[in-house]
C-alpha cells in the first residue's frame, strides 16, 4: 500500500540509497518463489530500516516476524560489532531461505533464528533491547508490545509495521476483521502510555517509530 502519488513514490526511491546486490537478489527470489512477496520491506523501507538502525548503533535487536529475511538484513547494518540480532517466525518453510541469506551475509555470526510462537519465546530471550521490530501477525501487535517494554533498554527504539493496514484504521470496520480491531487498539495503545514518545510515519502501509522513556 502506497499513499504517495506512484511518480513521488518513484522519485523518493530513485533518490535514496541503492539496495545491495544480497538484498535486491534475495527481493527477486521472494517475488518468484514464496506467496505473498508483497510482505517483503522491500528497497525503499528496508534502507528506511537500515538507517534508523545505524544511527541507533544497537547491541541487541529484536524482529517478530522474519518472513525471508530482508529486514533482518537491513536491521543487521546497524548492530554493533559484538551485537545480536534475534528474529522469531513462525513459518518453518521460510526457515532455510533465511538461513541462505543470513549465511551469505556479514553478519551470518550475529543472526540468531527462532521457529515457533514469537508470545512464548520472547520471555526466554536472556537480552535487553536497543531496537525491536514488529512485522507479523496484527491482532497480537497489542500482546508483542505487552511482552517487549519490559525488556528494553532506555532510549531504546520500537518500529511497529503496517499500523495503518491499506487505510483501513479510519474506515467502518468489519465485525470479523480482527487484525484492523487488535490495529486500532495497538496505535491508540502507543499514543497513550506514558513510557513512550511515538510518531507514525506515513511509510508504505504505515511505520511506527516508538521511543521508550
Amino acid at each position: 500500500m502506497h499513499f504517495l502519488p506512484e511518480d513521488i513514490d518513484d522519485y523518493i526511491v530513485a533518490h535514496s540509497q541503492k539496495e545491495p546486490d544480497l538484498l535486491a537478489k534475495l527481493n527477486r527470489e521472494t517475488n518468484q518463489k514464496v506467496m505473498q512477496p508483497r510482505m517483503l520491506s522491500g528497497h525503499y523501507q528496508g534502507r528506511v530500516l537500515s538507517l534508523l538502525s545505524k544511527m541507533k548503533m544497537p547491541k541487541n535487536i529484536l524482529e517478530i516476524g522474519t518472513y525471508t529475511g530482508y529486514s533482518a538484513l537491513c536491521l543487521a547494518e546497524g548492530l554493533t560489532k559484538d551485537g545480536s540480532l534475534h528474529t522469531i517466525d513462525v513459518n518453518e518453510e521460510l526457515y532455510d531461505l533465511q538461513k541462505k541469506y543470513f549465511d551469505a551475509s556479514d553478519y551470518k555470526n550475529q543472526i540468531k533464528q527462532y521457529l515457533g510462537d514469537a508470545t512464548k519465546i520472547i520471555p526466554e530471550i536472556n537480552a535487553k533491547f536497543d531496537l525491536v521490530f514488529i512485522d507479523a501477525d496484527k491482532p497480537n501487535y497489542p500482546n508483542y508490545f505487552k511482552l517487549i517494554i519490559e525488556k528494553m533498554n532506555p532510549g531504546g527504539i520500537i518500529l511497529s509495521d503496517n499500523v495503518l493496514w491499506s487505510g483501513k484504521v479510519v474506515k467502518n470496520i468489519q465485525k470479523d476483521d480482527e487484525s484492523t480491531q487488535a490495529l486500532l487498539v495497538y496505535n491508540k495503545l502507543l499514543a497513550e502510555d506514558e513510557r513512550v514518545e511515538t510518531v507514525i510515519l506515513p511509510i508504505r502501509d504505515g511505520l511506527t517509530l516508538t521511543r521508550v522513556l
